[in-house]
């Protein structure tokens, strides 16, 4: 059974950019289209046409907001990847947690099929590297929360945060290689454990 872009976009409950309520439509209505299509036929093959056709929208339209499908695929991964690593900040969140990876993992779980697709279309590299951007900022966005962080250096809490960035990454990809045997909430607390024992190291 093929899942849909609602369930990809909520991991975890975030504001969304505002946008205009017709042009949020229209995008909603083409990432739908993309991820539907993307569980049914590789990458490559779909066109901007069965975009058209799957979303019922005008070619004008999607030009007026995407150059090509690739733009819409990576604009739909910015706009969730920049929601996920801001939640627990816009939700005030009074955790000792830099990043919801609990709810991230699950996700990534849930929504396998779409992942395997991404994976095959060979979008992934990409889609990490923007990912890390953006968690490297909500991470370093925590420290500055999070009071068992204040004796940090403000030079250095860039740096920190694109590092473990980088690290829930490598752990993702671990999980993966390993079957995602192992509960997304304990992954959540060895990501948090390995985190702060390296800061305080």
């Amino acid at each position: 059974m093929s899942i849909n872009r609602h369930e990809l976009k909520s991991p975890v409950p975030f504001a969304r950019k505002k946008v205009d309520a017709r042009i949020r439509k229209t995008r909603d209505a083409l990432g739908d289209a993309l991820v539907a299509l993307m569980q049914e036929k590789p990458f490559d093959s779909i066109t901007v046409q069965d975009l058209l056709d799957r979303a019922n929208v005008g070619r004008s339209t999607f030009y007026s907001h995407f150059s090509d499908k690739e733009d819409l695929q990576i604009s739909d991964a910015d706009e969730f990847y920049e929601g996920l690593s801001m939640a627990l900040s816009a939700h005030g969140d009074k955790s000792e947690r830099v990043f919801p990876v609990k709810e991230f993992f699950a996700h990534v779980q849930e929504a396998w099929e779409f992942v395997s697709a991404l994976i095959a279309s060979g979008k992934m590299q990409d889609n990490m590297e923007l990912a890390q951007a953006h968690f490297a900022r909500g991470i370093e966005r925590r420290l500055d929360e999070i009071p068992r962080a204040a004796n940090l250096a403000p030079a250095e809490r860039p740096i920190i945060a694109f590092a473990q960035a980088g690290s829930l990454i490598s752990l993702l990809r671990w999980w993966v290689d390993r079957g995602m045997k192992e509960p997304a909430g304990e992954m959540d607390k060895l990501f948090h454990r390995m985190f702060w024992n390296g800061i305080k190291a």
